[in-house]
């Protein structure tokens, strides 16, 4: 190859080099620049913020926790559903927590997600005044699991358990079951290791739909889901309505304001922004607390 057309080749993926940047790296993004901040698309291109008083408040698309410095729920607000990103609600630790539905016995480390699904249901029913019940859960708000020890059958089943442990009840609790096949429940020793029986969780006598939603009690996967469920706003009203001294229909009337419907008349749940939603609360019927 001469060397006159190795310069005009280099010279030309040198211009295409040139055009391709102009074009990728400063036009286009100057243009959809440009496009985001005309009027009815600006507000979403910044981010959604959400400004009172001159003070940027938050984001109508990141959820909030309204909760005091003791992590306790402020009565006067609506509470938003759990989070598992970072503190709640950080953006930059966005997260679910990797735990699913066979996450059912407690560790020195940490309760199991089926404990702490519980737990959340129970503080939920009291503060909201509602039955916490949940299926799979005991009265007290713990995973309700038995370890079943003795000789299993063909199916791996114990039809004569030699002892029975309620794995997430540490001793001196009182099992949420006194007996099981004929033997007698007991509580679980710290630092034992119950693994070696079979694993069964209860389903106990709670109804299959539970008064406390099932957003009330577990996290979105991002972690900073804004929204709750018309169903977990209804079981909220009474108590806001209660502690800010204002009427139940006028807290609803909010709550109905501040709802949207499926996403294009189909997709999704409809929802409640509790961020919105709390705002617009302290505006109308400011706490007296």
């Amino acid at each position: 190859m001469r060397m006159s057309t190795w310069i005009r080749q280099h010279l030309a993926a040198l211009r295409a080099l040139l055009v391709l940047t102009v074009i990728t790296g400063i036009v286009y993004p100057v243009a959809v620049f440009a496009v985001a901040q005309l009027p009815g698309l600006n507000d979403k291109a910044d981010g959604s913020l959400i400004e009172r008083d001159g003070k940027l408040v938050g984001s109508s698309l990141i959820g909030q926790s309204f909760t005091d410095a003791d992590g306790n729920a402020m009565t006067q607000y609506f509470q938003s559903r759990p989070s598992a990103a970072g503190d709640g609600y950080d953006p930059l630790s966005t997260a679910a927590s990797n735990l699913g539905p066979e996450d059912i016995v407690d560790t020195p480390a940490r309760k199991s997600l089926l404990t702490t699904v519980c737990t959340r249901s129970k503080e939920v029913g009291d503060r909201e005044g509602v039955d916490g019940a949940r299926q799979f859960c005991t009265k007290d708000g713990v995973g309700a699991v038995l370890s079943v020890i003795g000789p299993r059958d063909d199916d791996g089943d114990v039809s004569r358990p030699a002892q029975v442990v309620s794995v997430n009840e540490l001793c001196p609790a009182r099992p949420f079951l006194s007996t099981f096949r004929g033997a007698a429940v007991e509580c679980a020793k710290e630092g034992e290791d119950y693994s070696v029986g079979r694993i069964i969780p209860i389903l106990g006598d709670a109804p299959v739909d539970a008064a406390v939603p099932a957003d009330a009690v577990t996290a979105s996967g991002s972690g900073l889901d804004p929204h709750i469920s018309p169903e977990y706003a209804a079981i909220q009203v009474a108590r806001v309505a209660r502690v800010r001294g204002i009427t139940a229909e006028q807290v609803s009337e909010l709550v109905a304001a501040h709802t949207a419907g499926r996403t294009l008349g189909f997709l999704g749940e409809p929802r409640v922004n509790v961020v919105e939603l709390n705002l617009a609360l302290d505006e109308r019927f400011p706490f007296q607390g």
